[in-house]
């Protein structure tokens, strides 16, 4: 009675575009589509249609030739997902924290779907502070948070969140340069550079490592020199200020057994 309860229930569709979605996850490189139907023990012609529309929905991708893979779409999807709300739960008196003790703004922000977004904003407790609204999409390759982002992710992850920010973006492909950078950065632990957008502005950012080692997120303070603060800490004090908090809330997160972003 159970099997019929199933059989009745089914969704070929849906189930092969499934199976083709576990598949991709499961390998690296990408498959061809020949590949794809030997593996699923199906005729190559069931999986064009499947395959074409997969990819015209951002799912799959080919970025060499006849060779499809798994983009970060999915990825992406997750990050509207309860691990998000739970991070920046747990986030939100950490950041509070940071500003007061650093008397700059600071925001956290997360990879989703080829863009570097912002998901939670602390203002500077004082007159003057930089603030990046919640739900901004910022680059990838010219902001410190993106430059985390990338930093802390192993090369094949890079890669993915590479492809999909220039899907979605017109910039150019970075120079090798641009990915010795990125060792900089994970070799020092955080990263400084001055702001792209902002004049006198230095974008301070430090990550946020889950359990598996893996950053899922940056901590990011858009440092202003306060003139007229002397007491106010200086960028080398911030800095540290800004790893501290960051570790913090890496032990936090990596402690959530179901914390995957």
């Amino acid at each position: 009675m159970q099997d019929n309860e199933e059989d009745r229930y089914r969704a070929p569709a849906l189930d092969k575009g499934l199976d083709i979605l576990e598949l991709l996850a499961s390998v690296d490189g990408g498959l061809t589509q020949a590949e794809i139907a030997k593996r699923l023990d199906r005729s190559p012609n069931e999986f064009y249609r499947m395959l074409d529309r997969l990819v015209k929905r951002g799912y799959v991708t080919r970025p060499e030739g006849d060779r499809y893979s798994l983009t970060l779409k999915l990825f992406g999807l997750a990050q509207l997902h309860a691990p998000v709300r739970r991070l920046v739960s747990y986030a939100t008196s950490i950041m509070r924290e940071l500003a007061e003790t650093s008397w700059q703004a600071n925001q956290l922000v997360v990879f989703d779907r080829g863009n570097a977004v912002v998901i939670a904003q602390q203002e500077a407790p004082h007159y003057w502070g930089i603030s990046i609204r919640v739900g901004s999409h910022i680059s990838l390759f010219d902001t410190g948070s993106g430059h985390v982002l990338l930093a802390f992710r192993s090369p094949e992850e890079r890669e993915m969140m590479i492809a999909e920010h220039l899907r979605t973006n017109e910039e150019m492909k970075q120079s090798p340069d641009f990915f010795a950078r990125l060792d900089q950065v994970r070799d020092r632990g955080y990263e400084m550079m001055a702001s792209l957008q902002t004049a006198g502005v230095y974008n301070l950012s430090a990550p946020v490592i889950g359990s598996d080692g893996r950053g899922i997120a940056a901590l990011t303070i858009p440092y202003i020199t306060l003139v007229n603060a002397q007491t106010a800490p200086d960028i080398t004090r911030t800095i540290a200020l800004l790893q501290a908090a960051a570790a913090k809330l890496s032990q936090l997160a990596g402690s959530d057994m179901q914390m995957r972003i």
